[in-house]
């Protein structure tokens, strides 16, 4: 199994039968299920035993001891892209921020950049954007955000074609 996508950190076990405390940072709790199998930054394939929503603990097969479980404390939780698109389910408008990166930025026919990051703030999530080369050469800033926020700045994303078409971020660009 590859490590693509960080999901989760181990804390510290819980009680004597090796459970853990798990830090999830994820939109999607709901993957952690009985039988999912995931890979540590140390390259250790673990497979879920149980995972209890309420107080986040996790016990993961071959490891239902406490003094076998402390070698996985602080450990990092990784899954594969396919993996997350199987076991997590997106509603309308929403996308995996992997599928999101390397999108080319599109308005009114004319690519403004791409997307290379995306960045959460409280009031909303901002796709950050690589300038398109030929915009820097006008004396465009290199990069700039977008706010993630439908019908108002982003109109449709194709995830096949790798392209967001988008509105009045020309204006963001030119005032950044």
């Amino acid at each position: 199994m590859k490590k693509e996508v960080y999901v989760a950190k181990l804390g510290k076990t819980v009680g004597l039968k090796g459970h853990l405390r798990l830090v999830i940072d994820t939109d999607f709790p709901e993957q952690f299920k009985k039988g999912a199998v995931y890979v540590s930054n140390k390259n250790l394939i673990l497979t879920i035993k149980e995972f209890n929503n309420s107080n986040q603990t996790i016990q993961f097969e071959n490891f239902e001891d406490i003094d076998l479980s402390k070698k996985l404390t602080n450990q990092l939780l990784f899954t594969t892209y396919d993996e997350t698109r199987k076991n997590c389910k997106l509603e309308e408008n929403e996308f995996f921020w992997f599928d999101l990166l390397n999108c080319k930025i599109i308005e009114d026919g004319k690519n403004l950049g791409e997307v290379v990051d995306i960045n959460r703030y409280p009031s909303a999530d901002y796709l950050e954007v690589k300038t398109d080369e030929s915009l820097v050469e006008q004396g465009m800033p290199k990069s700039f955000l977008i706010p993630k926020i439908f019908d108002v700045y982003i109109l449709n994303v194709d995830i096949k074609n790798k392209e967001i078409k988008v509105q009045k971020s020309l204006e963001i660009l030119e005032n950044s």
